[in-house]
């Protein structure tokens, strides 16, 4: 029997890398004979670099600041030769990156995105795949382009502090794009996400994303008026309109503030990732397919990593079955989206801290449990 495990990551717990070693190791000790094989996956949030360099290229680490604007020091990737480079924006402007108490949405500046950006245009890079999950920001993407060079003018012609977070959009009077580097005429900028929520609006980037982010009710009316501002002003002075465009509140609309400057694609993050890493080829001669992530939720039924996994390894006559820390779904939703079968870990009572923290350990003892189980149906499995 051949097995391919294409997990993500377990969010503050586990990366997509060591999910996957997790449940090999479960399947080994059950004594399953099995040829199984890892590949890490990402849709554009945590563990979208080491997804696309679990195939090869170069990890290269860099100089940033965080979400409130402390330095740190973020990676990115290099692959085609470094002709591509792959910046994960939670690794220099997300939610991990800040404790429970820290999270502050009208504060938080996509700056340090714009800096692994800058330095990777500088490396030769001029193809940008821009992974947009998990980030902490609602800055309509103003930080980075500060990073980038763009210059914020207020109504009396001063430019406004470097990393400007979504509580001082209402703020910018002029957009000077003037320091932009040339070479950003000519790079490619591939948007990895699978969020089509609009930049404003109630189902905008204010109203769904920031409550997660830290904002409160009255925070989130103003980053909703704050953002409203800032890309009306885009549209009268650079002739974009990306109020209502598909996809622009990714990440705080940080996918609107790429669009309004750079020539953009916007693709589902995980099926980039599993073309980028062969995925198709890789399903030849198998028999099964174990993913799974964090929580499968609501959200998972949009297209997120395992819901991706399942149905691209269905389209090839693979079953998927997908392990989860937490299960928020109807479990026949997640059947006929295309998903086998859901599995949670947790095997007794307790805290979400303690489930965390023993996260290796749960996915580990259910990879076994499974094991098991696929050996008393080996035959039909097969």
């Amino acid at each position: 029997m051949k097995i391919l495990i294409a997990a993500g990551a377990f969010k503050q717990s586990l990366t997509a890398a060591q999910a996957c070693q997790e449940i090999q190791r479960g399947i080994r000790e059950s004594g399953l004979a099995a040829d199984l094989l890892r590949l890490p996956i990402a849709d554009g949030g945590n563990g979208t670099l080491d997804a696309f360099l679990a195939t090869g290229g170069e990890r290269v680490t860099a100089p940033a600041l965080d979400p409130l604007l402390r330095p740190i020091q973020a990676d990115y990737g290099l692959i085609d030769g470094g002709r591509t480079a792959v910046i994960e924006m939670a690794l220099a402007s997300g939610l991990e990156l800040l404790a429970a108490d820290e999270l502050d949405a009208l504060s938080a500046s996509t700056f340090g995105t714009g800096q692994l950006m800058a330095a990777a245009l500088t490396s030769g890079a001029r193809r940008f795949v821009i992974g947009l999950g998990g980030s902490a920001t609602s800055d309509g993407g103003m930080g980075c382009l500060q990073a980038l060079g763009v210059r914020l003018l207020d109504a009396n012609g001063q430019e406004l502090p470097r990393g400007i977070g979504g509580g001082e959009l209402g703020n910018i009077a002029q957009i000077d794009a003037g320091g932009l580097d040339e070479r950003w005429r000519d790079a490619q900028i591939v948007i990895a996400s699978d969020v089509d929520n609009p930049t404003l609006g109630e189902n905008g980037a204010a109203h769904i994303f920031a409550p997660q982010k830290g904002a409160d009710e009255g925070q989130v009316a103003l980053l909703e008026q704050n953002l409203r501002h800032c890309f009306t002003s885009i549209a009268e002075q650079r002739g974009v309109d990306l109020r209502r465009a598909k996809g622009g509140g990714a990440a705080g609309a940080f996918a609107a503030g790429l669009m309004a400057f750079f020539r953009c694609e916007m693709t589902s993050g995980i099926e980039l990732v599993l073309r980028h890493n062969g995925f198709r080829d890789k399903l030849t001669g198998c028999a099964l397919v174990i993913t799974g992530e964090g929580k499968l939720d609501a959200q998972t039924l949009s297209g997120k990593g395992p819901l991706g996994v399942a149905q691209l390894a269905k389209a090839h006559g693979v079953p998927t079955i997908a392990m989860c820390g937490g299960l928020a779904v109807d479990e026949a939703e997640l059947r006929a989206a295309g998903l086998a079968a859901a599995l949670p870990i947790v095997d007794a009572p307790m805290s979400l801290d303690a489930a965390l923290d023993d996260a290796a350990g749960l996915l580990q003892r259910a990879a076994r449990r499974l094991g098991y189980l696929l050996a008393l149906r080996n035959e039909e499995v097969q």
